[in-house]
């Protein structure tokens, strides 16, 4: 069965080179070409393609915001955009909306039937300066580095109450000690944190997760 592909791409010379290009291979077959995302997402309610061919700037609705209705619709729909523009604000956008691959225009024949295979099994075409692109985005989002505060287990028995709201005393209780020596794993979990209330030590365990998962 070949692979079913739209294309969705209001430039005309560039809609129907793609066109003729797709329809030159055997494993491909067009299912449809459309100048705007609107008559697109109307065409594809009940018989959606393997693969859209998915241009950003249309008349209307953009390439993005089709991509995640389309997305939403049938997110077995893989999308991948064809574009002129190379900014991170498209890319980042483009692929939070749903597309698996990116490829900058002008593209070469070969490049774009291997794009349409590579999508269509489950991998991520992309122009390699794209590819930097988005983990060079990423990597703005990685979390950073844990830091190791050397909290004993004690103290981190200690902290994971204080997440939860207990008190000195309520503490004390839970792990059999007294309240003087629950003070005293405070005054350390806040020495060693660079905190100076309960508050701050909470927080700071909770967006770090110092707190080992159960």
């Amino acid at each position: 069965m070949p692979i079913t592909v739209a294309i969705v791409e209001d430039n005309e010379d560039l809609r129907l080179g793609t066109l003729y290009v797709l329809k030159a291979s055997p494993s491909v077959k067009v299912v449809g070409e459309y100048e705007d995302a609107e008559d697109f997402l109307k065409d594809v309610k009940s018989n959606p393609p393997d693969v859209v061919l998915m241009d950003i700037g249309l008349p209307g609705m953009s390439g993005i915001e089709a991509t995640r209705e389309l997305k939403r619709r049938h997110p077995r729909v893989q999308v991948i955009i064809l574009s002129v523009f190379e900014d991170n604000e498209n890319v980042f956008q483009a692929i939070c909306a749903g597309a698996c691959g990116y490829i900058t225009k002008p593209v070469m024949p070969a490049q774009l039937l291997e794009a349409v295979e590579q999508a269509f099994d489950g991998a991520s075409p992309m122009s390699p300066h794209i590819a930097r692109k988005v983990l060079e985005i990423f990597r703005q989002f990685a979390p950073p580095p844990k830091v190791d505060y050397n909290l004993t287990d004690r103290e981190l028995e200690v902290l994971e109450f204080l997440t939860h709201g207990h008190d000195l005393k309520l503490i004390a209780e839970k792990l059999f000690v007294s309240p003087f020596t629950v003070r005293a794993h405070v005054r350390n979990i806040y020495d060693k944190l660079h905190v100076h209330s309960k508050s701050e030590a909470v927080a700071k365990a909770l967006k770090e997760r110092l707190l080992p998962r159960k």
